[in-house]
């Protein structure tokens, strides 16, 4: 009622205010329109009111207007019908007036009250709520947006939405598009990306989770923006911790399927609630076969009490820790575990179950027993076994050690530093320098002497010593296992003093089959030479000839005997020497089976060689190859009894020739057929001292086939079955001039010389100078050295053959002092001598020498060198 009186009284004000307004127009006006300015107060009347101040203001306004502007004027009445038409009209116009309005004021009522509701719900819903219009300024922003943003209502309304609500990416801290922006752009509703922080008016930045929509009319026509947004950071706290959770248990399960150990869990009805795969490798059972069943699928019969006992320890809320005892696995073997059990515990603390983890201890109980014998071994070991600090303290030393160094105990022990069980000379080289070295490298290996404490007898040991380090790497402490070695250097001393000894007796043999070689190479020379002047001879008949080539061919052989008395050393240091040539394989094959015959034949053996027509040609030495196949038929005939056969073949077998050589001797055992070519082998040793020899014969040949490019092998069917040796050797491909002139051509040389032969043995000298003026060269000669040097510079010849062993000055002292005249420096000198080995040559060398020949001098060799000095000479 209070409510209805003001808008009654504001409805006849404004119905005043309509009929104050046409007085004030009449003199315009006049009798027209007399009613014109009713309507519009009839119209406020409804909005203001509703249709009772409407009704009041028409009739009234009507009953007003009527008496003052209509005439007669100054009287109420419906006299005319002009009248009367007019007054239904004016009717029906407020009518419509009156409805219309009314429609427009409830429609007002309704919205206004929808909005009303619209914005008690938007301040009262939890979230923030931000209203844009079409360019982005904020309309509306209600309670939760004015905490979150820290604007208030009225600060908000009318600035740019980017102003109010600000975003950034948390990762890049890079501003975030507005989903407002892209709502308006695109018409469809937007929500934030991940990761987007919210930045408040006062700077904190809260984790949001937004949408915008778009605000349509019936047409769709897009008015605003409604963007709806919450603070998210309880929530994401919450994910976070939940994640953290997530990766909790699962980090926890994967440790449970990880461990070594097995993990177990059981309610206390020893139910099997968990099983690990180290529960499965343990215990042989899958998780599936373990689920669901009773403990005691693990649990010796014998030692189901201990089960109770652990049950109830749990349920009193104790824990059980490193419980030794045994289980059984799948197939029945027991296994010596360690258990720790905890008691599991619901949300009020009850006992509900208990989480078992299981240990494997069976290697550790193996190693406690290894280590326990270990104690036992080094307690009674009779080596020295010690142990100190890095200062050197002694830590542990065992009984035997003790014992060594005349010490009583351990107690005694620590007390001494490890110094003084070194004598006082022997300590530096011990504490300055092996220590430091074994702190180094980590260990070390001396020989020293340890003192007896008490009765300063001194012990050689082997100290053998290595550092021993913690788990950072750091050395602690040094250790020892050194061994009483006395015995072994006086043994070591005595061998010394042996090999010293034998050394010297090889020297002495060495140089004793040296100056013997020496001495038999000296009368062999003339020899050679006058033999190779009787073959150049003419009117030789073919007896002469014979004997000849006989004399020849003992003579090579008689030269070659003295050298093979070094070929135990050249064997032993690998320097034998090939003189190689054009051979025919036959020739080599007989002379070596004519060598042999007289053997077979004084023991009744049949000597069979069988080569093919077709020559086979080698480049080869042909002495060393006569001493490769007799070496082999001699051990033929010697393992071949009386009566027996002894076969030799040759064939050619692609680009090789193969020379078998078969006996029907007593054959090789099966474990002596891969050593017998090591030196020193010999098959039946009684057989063999019988017959003679070193055991070097099959290592000769070895060795001389392999020179050549060849193989040798053995065969033997076993004791009593004979032995068949097949050597392989490269042969030449055939041609018509594949043979070289033999040793005993005649030719001449392309050129002469003049040559100067020095020796002290005018045998010598004399033969070789008419073998040499046979063959064209101008020759003089000289017996000692002032004279060699005498006749140098009077005749100055091309070539000085300049024996090394002269009286008063040796051949070395003359090829120095030739050698440092000027019209000695490109005069050619070779070394003939006697003296052949190894060191001989190097000294010759050395000298001045251009070349180094042994007597006697290999014809054909000098006759090519004299040869090629019509060729430019290279110096030494």
């Amino acid at each position: 009622m209070r409510r209805t009186a003001p808008v009654y009284a504001t409805a006849l004000l404004v119905l005043a205010a309509a009929v104050l307004l046409r007085w004030l127009l009449d003199p315009v006006m006049g009798d027209s329109l007399p009613l014109v300015t009713l309507f519009g107060a009839v119209a406020a009347a409804v909005w203001i009111g509703g249709y009772g101040p409407a009704l009041l203001v028409a009739v009234v306004g009507y009953i007003a207007c009527t008496y003052l502007f209509i005439p007669p004027r100054g009287q109420l009445g419906l006299e005319t019908p002009e009248t009367v038409v007019g007054f239904i009209a004016y009717l029906f116009t407020c009518s419509l007036i009156v409805g219309i309005g009314e429609a427009l004021r409830i429609a007002q009522l309704r919205a206004k009250a929808q909005g009303e509701l619209l914005r008690v719900t938007l301040g009262s819903i939890g979230d923030a709520v931000i209203t844009t219009d079409n360019e982005g300024r904020v309309t509306y922003l209600n309670r939760v947006g004015e905490s979150l943003t820290g604007w208030t209502h009225h600060e908000a309304i009318g600035h740019p939405l980017n102003d109010v609500f600000r975003i950034i990416n948390e990762d890049t801290r890079q501003t975030v598009e507005s989903p407002v922006a892209r709502a308006l752009r695109e018409g469809a509703v937007v929500g934030l990306a991940n990761h987007t922080l919210f930045v408040g008016k006062d700077g904190v930045e809260r984790p949001i989770d937004d949408s915008a929509a778009p605000i349509m009319d019936e047409r769709g026509v897009v008015s605003g923006c409604v963007l709806i947004f919450r603070d998210v950071s309880e929530r994401r706290q919450g994910e976070k911790r939940e994640a953290e959770r997530l990766v909790s248990a699962r980090f926890l399960a994967s440790i449970v399927e990880s461990s070594d150990d097995a993990i177990i869990s059981k309610s206390l009805d020893g139910i099997i609630q968990s099983w690990n795969a180290a529960a499965e490798r343990l215990f042989g059972y899958t998780s599936s076969e373990a689920l669901g069943r009773h403990i005691s699928l693990i649990i010796p019969p014998d030692r189901i009490a201990e089960e109770d006992h652990i049950i109830a320890t749990l349920r009193a809320g104790t824990r059980i820790d490193h419980f030794e005892t045994e289980r059984l696995r799948k197939n029945g073997r027991p296994v010596l575990v360690s258990l720790t059990v905890s008691p599991i515990r619901d949300d009020k603390g009850h006992v509900v179950g208990a989480s078992k983890i299981v240990r494997d201890i069976s290697e550790r109980k193996l190693a406690e027993s290894e280590r326990q014998k270990f104690v036992t071994l080094v307690e009674n070991s009779t080596d020295f076994i010690g142990i100190c600090d890095v200062n050197g303290m002694p830590i542990f030393v065992n009984r035997a050690g003790l014992r060594m160094v005349g010490l009583d105990s351990l107690d005694e022990a620590r007390t001494v530093h490890v110094r003084d069980f070194f004598f006082p000379e022997d300590q530096p080289r011990i504490i300055d320098e092996f220590f430091p070295t074994v702190l180094e490298k980590g260990h070390g290996e001396v020989d020293v002497r340890f003192r007896h404490f008490k009765t300063g007898e001194a012990r050689w040991m082997a100290y053998k010593v290595l550092t021993l380090d913690d788990d950072t790497g750091r050395t602690v402490a040094i250790a020892t296992v050194s061994q009483d070695v006395t015995e072994r250097r006086e043994l070591e001393d005595n061998l010394r003093e042996l090999a010293a000894d034998l050394a010297e007796a090889a020297r002495r043999k060495d140089e004793f089959l040296a100056t013997l070689a020496h001495e038999l190479r000296n009368p062999l020379a003339p020899l050679s030479n006058m033999l190779e002047i009787l073959k150049r001879g003419t009117n030789q008949d073919a007896s002469v000839r014979r004997g000849l080539d006989t004399m020849e061919r003992q003579l090579e052989q008689l030269v070659r005997l003295v050298d093979d008395l070094l070929d135990l050393s050249r064997i032993t240091h690998n320097r034998i020497e090939l003189r190689k040539r054009h051979v025919e394989l036959a020739s080599v094959i007989r002379q070596a089976a004519l060598a042999a015959q007289p053997l077979a034949e004084a023991a009744r053996q049949t000597l069979d060689v069988n080569v093919p027509d077709e020559p086979i040609h080698l480049h080869a030495d042909p002495v060393r190859l006569t001493q490769v196949f007799g070496n082999l038929l001699n051990n033929s005939c010697k393992y071949t009894p009386p009566g027996g056969a002894i076969r030799v073949t040759v064939h050619r077998d692609g680009d090789d020739a193969v020379v078998t050589i078969s006996d029907t001797g007593i054959g090789i055992p099966a474990d002596k057929l891969d050593m017998i070519f090591d030196m020193f082998t010999q098959v039946d040793r009684s057989r063999e001292q019988s017959q003679g020899g070193l055991g070097i014969g099959l290592t000769l040949v070895k060795r001389l086939v392999e020179m050549h490019g060849g193989t040798v092998e053995a065969e033997s069917a076993g004791e009593g079955h004979g032995s068949v040796f097949e050597i392989r050797l490269p042969a030449l491909q055939e041609m018509a001039d594949a043979a070289t002139p033999a040793a005993g051509d005649t030719r001449r040389t392309s050129s002469t010389h003049r040559i100067l032969v020095v020796d002290d043995n005018a045998d010598s000298a004399d033969s070789l100078a008419m073998l040499l003026e046979l063959t064209g060269h101008e020759v003089y000669t000289a017996h000692d050295g002032h004279s060699a040097i005498a006749s140098a510079e009077e005749h100055r010849p091309d070539v000085v053959l300049l024996d090394i062993g002269l009286p008063v000055l040796n051949g070395h002292e003359v090829c120095r002092t030739i050698r440092q005249q000027p019209w000695g420096k490109a005069m050619v000198l070779i070394a003939l001598t006697g003296w052949g080995q190894d060191e001989d040559r190097r000294r010759s060398q050395e000298a001045g020498f251009d070349g180094h020949l042994v007597k006697p001098v290999d014809h054909p060799r000098l006759l090519e060198l004299l040869a090629s000095l019509t060729e430019p000479r290279t110096a030494h």
